[in-house]
C-alpha cells in the first residue's frame, strides 16, 4: 500500500511540476540572434527585450536560435527590423522611428503569431 501511495504521490508532484513550469498564459521561451549585418545597438536591443519580452533572450548562437533578426538603423533615421525563420523565409518586418517600438513590434509578432520554431 505504500509503495502505491508513494507513487501517486510521485506522480501528483511530476504533473504540478510541469503545469507550474510552463503556465498556459505566459509565451513560450524564444531565443533570437542577430544577423551580420545589423547595425542597431544590440545593448539597447536587449534592454528593450527584457522591459517588454523577458521570454525573448539574444543569443550569439545560430545554432540555438529559433529565430534570426535582422536589426537595422540608428537614432534619427529610423528602424527597420525583419524576423527570418529558421530556412531563411523572411516571415515578419516593421519600420519604426523609436527602437523601443520595433523591439515591441517583433515582441508581439514572435509571440502571437510566429509558427513553433523546428526541433
Amino acid at each position: 500500500m505504500r509503495k502505491i501511495l508513494l507513487g501517486l504521490a510521485m506522480l501528483l508532484f511530476a504533473g504540478a511540476a510541469s503545469v507550474q513550469a510552463q503556465p498556459k498564459d505566459q509565451p513560450r521561451p524564444l531565443k533570437i540572434v542577430l544577423a551580420r549585418g545589423s547595425t542597431a545597438d544590440p545593448v539597447e536591443i536587449v534592454k528593450h527585450l527584457s522591459r517588454n519580452c523577458p521570454n525573448i533572450t539574444l543569443t550569439s548562437s545560430v545554432k540555438e536560435s529559433d529565430y534570426m533578426v535582422y536589426a537595422g538603423g540608428w537614432s534619427g533615421a529610423g528602424y527597420r527590423f525583419m524576423v527570418i525563420a529558421p530556412g531563411g523565409d523572411t516571415i515578419y518586418a516593421t519600420e519604426t522611428t523609436l527602437l523601443s517600438n520595433a523591439v515591441k513590434d517583433v515582441c508581439r509578432f514572435l509571440n502571437t503569431h510566429a509558427p513553433p520554431p523546428h526541433p
